[in-house]
């Protein structure tokens, strides 16, 4: 029985408590803020509550396996999960609209048809049965294993297979998800669809790899799913499965070193100056957090030199009178009208304008606000910017919202913003930055660095180590860390 020490109580720290637990450890958490789940919280007020992280989850297979491998009862026996249907209702700038159904290629043809114009479905189903192919070529390597020390054959081949494009007298194939809209959907409305699920995890369509296929794939093929009672419910099942395996949470308890005896982690020291001693450190930080805890620069990149994250997110929380309507979707895109602008905004040097992207989400959930009443988000992406007024932004984000809820301004009762600040504040996180997900090509800039380090028996969980972030992401990487003490180096992921 090793004693291991688990800086953080995010969802991927915990994932990885929970089965270290269950193989027989002494588990110990310390999280430095009062409350567990890391980017998944609540804010309640009046009566309303709402989700100020993720809001929806994609492929809850993996926490189903969590939970079968960490105790009798499954998931749902923890927290309900809901499909949501339509998955997603998009609002383009000319003005059109369609609902997407959930998980279905045949209902998500025949709705782009009708919506969009005869052809429209049966080019995004082409590039949907594409987008499977490069799922198939990286899923294990990506979401199943730990990071290969030949990571190089990720980075340079491109697993999507772009279809021959004729350009200027030659055959190109597209290399950017941009370039996948432009050149294979071949209709601004079908690219706005597309390049939104690359830019909801903060990544710029004109420079991410075609690999970034597999985001809507994803989506598409393993559905969109809420928790009842809000995505914090699935971080708190979580918490509590952790305490029915034995593992013992120190909150409020920040961690200011990782101890070293003989060339490995020998345990922690707190603010207090207390010393912890453990044979194993697994540390839920980003990677300047990491390295300031340990003194030096820790990561066992083995080469891999990923791009900072740059953006972050801010949400406006509406309290509305008046009841969702029956039938509402529960998640609505609203696409921005000048796409360029907005991405030069997000990732050059040009300050925010216009209208942005923004999702919002109409849970419908009787348990998020008082009768006769509705509890919305609105969320965008913006740079990771803690320092600045975002009131201007937010402004534009509710009147953009207006276009999915109809007399939006005249039913709001009251509003909160939650911004970078205080994603830093929850997550630690240097800007209140979000990790982005693992994608292979584009060089490796878009791979995480391997859960091992350079110091044996200090271990990287979490959005920020492979294969980086998204709630599935981190229930991976849990998974991974615990498969990495439990087997040692030679584990090779879930079979």
């Amino acid at each position: 029985m090793a004693r291991i020490a688990v800086i953080g109580a995010g969802t991927g720290a915990m994932a990885a408590a929970a089965r270290l637990a269950v193989a027989g450890h002494r588990v110990a958490v310390y999280e430095r803020t009062d409350t567990y789940g890391g980017a998944l919280r609540r804010f309640a007020r009046d009566g309303f509550s709402f989700d100020t992280g993720p809001g929806l989850l994609p492929l809850p297979a993996v926490y189903r396996d969590l939970f079968v491998k960490t105790g009798k009862e499954p998931l749902e026996a923890c927290a309900e999960l809901v499909q949501v249907d339509p998955s997603s209702r998009h609002v383009f700038a000319d003005g059109t609209a369609v609902s997407l159904p959930n998980a279905s290629r045949a209902g998500v043809v025949a709705a782009l048809d009708e919506g969009l114009g005869a052809g429209a479905g049966q080019r995004w189903g082409d590039f949907l049965v594409r987008a499977r192919e490069a799922w198939d070529r990286t899923r294990r390597p990506l979401l199943e294993e730990p990071l290969w020390p030949n990571w190089q054959v990720l980075a340079e081949r491109e697993p999507y297979p772009a279809v021959p494009h004729k350009r200027l007298l030659r055959t190109r194939r597209a290399g950017t998800l941009a370039e996948v809209g432009a050149w294979e959907l071949r209709d601004p409305r079908l690219a706005a669809l597309l390049e939104s699920h690359a830019l909801s995890h903060g990544l710029d369509p004109r420079t991410t790899p075609a690999s970034a296929a597999v985001l809507p794939y994803m989506e598409h093929a393993f559905g969109t799913w809420y928790v009842r009672g809000g995505m914090r419910e699935l971080a708190r099942a979580v918490y509590e499965r952790c305490l029915a395996r034995g593992v013992v949470f120190h909150f409020g308890a920040e961690v200011t070193g990782v101890l070293e005896k003989d060339g490995r982690a020998a345990g922690i020291e707190l603010a207090d100056g207390t010393a912890v001693e453990a044979d194993h450190v697994v540390a839920g930080v980003s990677p300047g957090v990491l390295d300031r805890l340990a003194g030096r620069a820790v990561r066992d990149d083995g080469g891999v030199r990923p791009q900072p994250a740059a953006a972050a997110r801010l949400t406006v929380l509406l309290a509305l009178r008046g009841a969702r309507p029956e039938g509402t979707a529960h998640r609505t895109v609203v696409h921005t009208p000048d796409r360029e602008a907005e991405l030069d905004a997000l990732f050059g040097a040009a300050e925010p304008a216009g209208r942005p992207t923004v999702t919002v989400l109409r849970p419908g959930d009787e348990r998020s606000a008082p009768e006769g009443h509705e509890a919305v988000t609105v969320t965008a992406v913006v740079p990771a910017r803690p320092d600045r007024s975002w009131d201007d932004v937010a402004e534009r984000m509710v009147t953009a919202a207006g276009r999915a809820v109809p007399g939006l301004r005249e039913r709001v009762l009251w509003r909160e913003l939650r911004t970078p600040a205080d994603i830093a504040d929850a997550t630690g996180a240097e800007g209140g930055a979000v990790p982005v997900p693992a994608l292979a090509a584009a060089g490796g800039r878009l791979l995480h660095p391997s859960n091992t380090t350079v110091v044996p028996g200090l271990f990287a969980v979490g959005g920020w180590a492979h294969p980086g972030g998204g709630l599935p992401h981190a229930g991976m990487s849990g998974a991974l860390v615990a498969g990495l003490i439990v087997e040692g180096p030679g584990f090779r992921g879930s079979q």
